[in-house]
């Protein structure tokens, strides 16, 4: 570790995510918030802290496992989503609602993720890793990309009016779906939880016997293995975490 890498991490240390009160999940569709950070979001709504998942596109062409199309999957796929967020203890669930498959403009979404920070009030925002060199889905990088800009100016109140947003008081982006996580929640005892909301509520787009759902539960199952050897907490979800002030100018925070 270099000395410039070590000063900061002693003057500046990451924010822990638990700390906080109000947290915003921010998915790019129906059932992405629970394969990334699902045990997260059940540990923290049991703890007794204000979740709400915002869903950006509507899900219209995850159409591979259903014989269902259009209007029909988009109102199926809202149905599961509100469904397997129950599961996970979050009531208030949000949707933008704008074209699965990345129809739609840039800033079309990040408008309207601004308006759901300004109105929901978030401390925390979790989003998918806008730096994963794999990741080629056109709403996942959209939706990262979008968060990654609207983070920095958030508390900002000039700046978020121009969005027609209330200024937010964010404190912490927690990425999910990361290659690089350096802060862990341990999640023993809730990665039940987040199989069940994925698998029984997802059917369109992870029928029982089918194999998707047979490698997504396998993965999940490994990945909080993983996590929580590295973390010595048994079972966890990893993020790559910022603090406002890691946000700016400080390369040495990647």
């Amino acid at each position: 570790m270099s000395l410039t890498r070590l000063a900061l991490r002693c003057a500046a240390p990451l924010p822990k995510l638990e700390r906080f009160d109000r947290y915003l999940f921010v998915g790019p569709h129906p059932d992405d918030i629970e394969i990334g950070a699902g045990a997260t979001a059940a540990r923290l709504a049991a703890q007794g802290k204000a979740v709400c998942f915002l869903i950006c596109t509507d899900g219209r062409y995850g159409d591979g496992h259903t014989m269902l199309r259009g209007d029909a999957l988009i109102a199926r796929r809202k149905e599961e989503a509100i469904l397997s967020a129950a599961k996970l203890g979050v009531t208030d669930v949000r949707f933008l609602a704008l074209s699965d498959g990345g129809f739609y403009e840039q800033e079309e979404l990040r408008r309207g993720i601004a308006r759901t920070m300004g109105d929901f009030q978030p401390q925390v925002v979790f989003a998918p890793d806008p730096c994963v060199k794999s990741e080629c889905h056109a709403d996942h990088l959209a939706v990262a990309e979008a968060v990654r800009r609207l983070a920095c100016f958030a508390p900002s109140q000039s700046i978020m009016a121009r969005l027609n947003a209330q200024p937010a008081p964010l404190q912490a982006l927690a990425y999910y779906m990361t290659a690089r996580p350096n802060q862990f929640v341990g999640t023993r005892g809730w990665i039940t939880r987040q199989l069940d909301a994925i698998f029984s509520c997802h059917l369109t787009q992870f029928p029982p016997d089918g194999a998707d759902a047979k490698a997504i539960r396998l993965y999940l199952q490994l990945r909080s293995i993983d996590f929580g050897i590295r973390s010595l907490q048994g079972r966890a979800e990893g993020f790559r975490v910022l603090g406002q002030t890691q946000m700016h100018c400080l390369p040495e925070a990647d």
